[in-house]
């Protein structure tokens, strides 16, 4: 069986000053190591539509959406989102959301999809923050609302940082559910309220980690009920990376993985995956720990 997997190789050719932060090269590495990994192609590959500017309104302010794609945010506005403005920066925007609305219809179609980017979770309705312009998920789920598909849509992030802008957007739409679990001594300082917080103490282990990924996913599924799920994989719970600050063993990420993948296809749920945050300078063991969603969903779908 095939898994489809959405990716652009402008993911990575966005053009930033040497000493940025974001590790813009991982995605096209991680591109090549999952065809390195996945021999018999059961990743299907295929480019995504960009999402459009009446999609990005479904989450964000009008004013936001006219001043991103047309390059009037003033400075404070581009410090805050975490990246010089760009035509190539609007691009790679639109095709990284709309890869998130492909992969939630695909889901919904065939029960399972993955997107190399995305997880943009610290977009507000009205600003960008965190290296996150648009609110890929929240837009995703609330496309699908719009379009009849579902009713409701669970947002369930594990990117080691609160969803805050998730958070925000989703108090606004009551058929979003927000479930987010993170490092409570983490950025944003200023926490946002989910529908479900899960915040745990710097330094936490595999074992409180996984019971809470766990009760967290069976909470909100028996609370809410959704028709889908939206999968925030991130990467920087792994104790190595430099802006986590819990420390999962490289075991412990895949067993995330493995158990949230595992979960939707016991329950039914369809479930899209985005790979989520993940921050370390030794880029090829990032994108190793990125790695271990696709070696998971290898394990249900082959």
């Amino acid at each position: 069986m095939c898994v489809i997997c959405y990716y652009h190789p402008c993911y990575s050719t966005l053009d930033l000053p040497a000493t940025h932060r974001f590790p813009i090269k991982k995605y096209r590495l991680l591109f090549e190591a999952i065809k390195t990994l996945d021999d018999s192609n059961h990743f299907q590959f295929q480019l995504p539509t960009p999402a459009t500017s009446q999609q990005l309104l479904l989450c964000h302010s009008s004013e936001y959406v006219t001043q991103f794609l047309t390059g009037e945010l003033d400075s404070k506005a581009i410090r805050k989102m975490g990246f010089p403005w760009s035509k190539e920066l609007v691009e790679r925007t639109c095709l990284s959301v709309g890869a998130s609305i492909n992969a939630a219809q695909i889901a919904l179609k065939y029960g399972f999809s993955l997107q190399l980017s995305g997880g943009y979770h610290h977009a507000f309705t009205d600003f960008g923050s965190g290296f996150c312009i648009f609110n890929d998920l929240a837009i995703a789920a609330a496309h699908c609302i719009e379009l009849g598909l579902v009713e409701r849509v669970l947002i369930f992030d594990c990117d080691v940082h609160q969803g805050d802008g998730t958070a925000q957007i989703s108090q606004q739409q009551s058929n979003i559910i927000s479930c987010s679990i993170h490092c409570e001594q983490n950025f944003p300082a200023k926490k946002q309220q989910s529908d479900l917080d899960f915040a745990l103490n710097k330094g936490c282990t595999d074992d409180e980690y996984l019971s809470t990924v766990q009760q967290a996913l069976t909470l909100a599924t028996r609370l809410y009920q959704p028709d889908l799920i939206l999968y925030n994989a991130g990467a920087d719970i792994f104790a190595q990376d430099e802006l986590g600050y819990l420390n999962i063993s490289l075991e412990g990420v895949y067993q995330r993985d493995l158990a949230v993948i595992g979960f939707c296809q016991a329950q039914s749920i369809p479930l899209a995956c985005a790979i989520g945050g993940g921050y370390m300078r030794d880029i090829n063991q990032l994108v190793n720990v990125h790695l271990q969603l696709f070696k998971a969903a290898l394990q249900y779908h082959k």
